[in-house]
């Protein structure tokens, strides 16, 4: 017979358990609106009059940086939030406390030492742990720090997938960047070492643009549109209060933490960049041509997949449906179903050079999502689709230092990691259209998440990315085809010549064996 008192504590502990699942987000939460200061207003501040008589001798139209390396990524949003006079808005799905992330941190408050309001707009599926840190950081009366889609069980979030599991898997994946609204910086990056070019054990290869003009004003709206949001919640309105001992303590760790050595070399490489500088005398050469902005609605999270009027997919397959003779997709996680699969067969069956880069799964870092797209990839390949995988030790051999890191930056890995991880989302079409985002090519990106992202009409961009794919990536990515036997091979071109492979390379076969019991299981949905 079962001990009393131990009976007493299960029931404890059952209690616990049901109570925590329980939890629920507060309700009537005062959310103050606000709204981006208008690009006129902020034309006199150091970045505006940098940025005015650029964008006055391109009406209505977009100039377009590519930051394909992550310390340039970096360096330019540090900058920004240096040079910053009246607002700065961030939006992004991840921050880390490492290295970039605490060091982007310290440059928005101070920041808001001199003035300047800062909008910090994360997901909250990314913070465990960090609610100490937030509510110091929005401690300052310059910065607002607001929560996507929060977690209602701050200790025990495993409680919430339980209880509340179709609203806490909808997250806010998009990643922005701007500066007085002036500047904007969009793409695929977080705020973390392994997007940014700090020291990480994985280096997330990426891209992002940096812009100015007529696009600025819609991603300032857009970011508008989700901080005033219902799904944003004020950080204080869910987290626990600090003490004064508390604060003291955090504030002295991020001293530290600043005054590091690793900290010190770190912004002296990015300082030795100098992109904005760069812009001021000209030789930042920006790209300019018409931009569009493609973002989900924010309430997208709140309602049924099926709502696809709230989704950016089918703007974003509308600017890339009638392709002439080039199509370029980059994916990390590249799940196209059976619509899109067919769809691309039958550009290629008409004589469209249709390129798909995806990570391997030797290099991914979400191998269910490899599961999903092994459904479709044998079709993909005998369909006449160039399929191409990364390698997970992908380094472009022979290049001149500044070659190596524009290509490292796109598509491979950083010098001194020990892997490398797509992480890139970009698209070319007949070398005059490119959108460069948030999106992946994947059910969770098209129906679950928000995203975000720019479509540019700019051939210079589109050149680049494809000229870059065909010179660099092709040796440092297998390259899928029909074998002998009709099966599919991997075809690694090294320089001493092709190594054909009859199974996914550089993988146990343990991992091959359960990757392909996922991919037979009814999980696409969740991908």
């Amino acid at each position: 017979m079962p001990h009393p008192t131990r009976v007493w504590r299960l029931l404890a502990l059952a209690l616990t358990l049901l109570c925590a699942a329980c939890a629920q987000l507060p309700a009537n939460v005062v959310r103050t609106p606000s709204y981006a200061i208008a690009e006129a207003d902020t034309a006199g501040t150091r970045i505006g009059q940098v940025v005015a008589p650029l964008a006055a001798s391109h009406p209505r139209q977009t100039g377009a940086y590519a930051l394909n390396n992550g310390l340039e990524a970096f360096a330019a949003r540090l900058e920004l939030a240096n040079a910053a006079q009246r607002t700065l808005d961030l939006q992004y799905y991840i921050w880390h406390t490492d290295t970039s992330g605490f060091l982007m941190a310290r440059a928005l408050w101070e920041a808001a030492e001199r003035g300047v309001h800062v909008r910090v707009l994360l997901d909250d599926g990314n913070t465990a742990g960090m609610d100490p840190a937030l509510m110091a950081f929005s401690a300052h009366p310059n910065i607002e720090v607001r929560l996507f889609n929060p977690f209602a069980n701050r200790s025990w979030r495993a409680a919430d997938f339980v209880s509340d599991f179709n609203r806490v898997q909808r997250r806010m994946h998009n990643k922005s960047f701007t500066a007085d609204n002036q500047v904007t910086v969009v793409g695929g990056r977080n705020i973390g070492d392994e997007y940014l070019g700090g020291v990480s054990a994985v280096a997330f290869a990426d891209l992002d643009v940096m812009a100015i003009g007529s696009v600025v004003q819609e991603v300032s709206a857009d970011f508008d549109e989700y901080w005033n949001s219902a799904s944003a919640y004020p950080a204080a309105s869910l987290l626990r209060p600090l003490s004064d001992l508390e604060l003291a303590q955090i504030r002295k760790l991020w001293d530290e933490y600043y005054a590091a050595p690793e900290s010190r070399r770190y912004l002296e490489a990015a300082r030795s960049l100098s992109v904005v500088p760069r812009m001021r005398s000209g030789a930042l050469q920006m790209s300019w041509g018409t931009a569009y902005l493609l973002s989900d609605d924010p309430a997208k999270v709140l309602n049924a997949p099926e709502r696809d009027d709230l989704h950016l997919g089918r703007q974003l397959m509308a600017g890339f449906s009638d392709p002439k003779g080039e199509l370029l997709l980059v994916s990390p996680y590249f799940v196209p179903g059976r619509m899109m699969t067919d769809m691309l067969v039958a550009y290629a069956a008409r004589g469209v050079k249709v390129s798909v880069l995806t990570n391997s799964l030797a290099a991914t870092d979400v191998p269910p999502v490899y599961a999903g797209y092994l459904r479709y990839r044998d079709d993909l390949v005998r369909g006449g689709v160039h399929i191409y995988e990364l390698k997970p030790a992908a380094r472009p051999p022979g290049l001149a230092k500044e070659d190596e890191e524009r290509v490292r930056g796109l598509f491979g890995s950083r010098g001194g990691s020990s892997g490398a991880s797509l992480h890139a989302k970009t698209f070319e079409v007949d070398r005059k259209r490119i959108f460069v985002g948030s999106y992946n090519l994947d059910p969770r990106s098209a129906r679950l998440n928000t995203e975000l992202g720019i479509l540019l009409d700019t051939p210079p961009l589109a050149t680049m990315l494809a000229e870059v794919f065909e010179e660099f990536v092709v040796p440092n990515a297998y390259e899928l085809a029909v074998g002998e036997n009709g099966k599919i091979v991997w075809i690694d071109h090294t320089a001493a010549g092709d190594v054909r492979y009859t199974d996914t390379p550089a993988t146990s076969g343990w991992k091959n064996f359960w990757v392909g019991v996922l991919s037979g299981l009814p999980i696409e949905g969740l991908l």
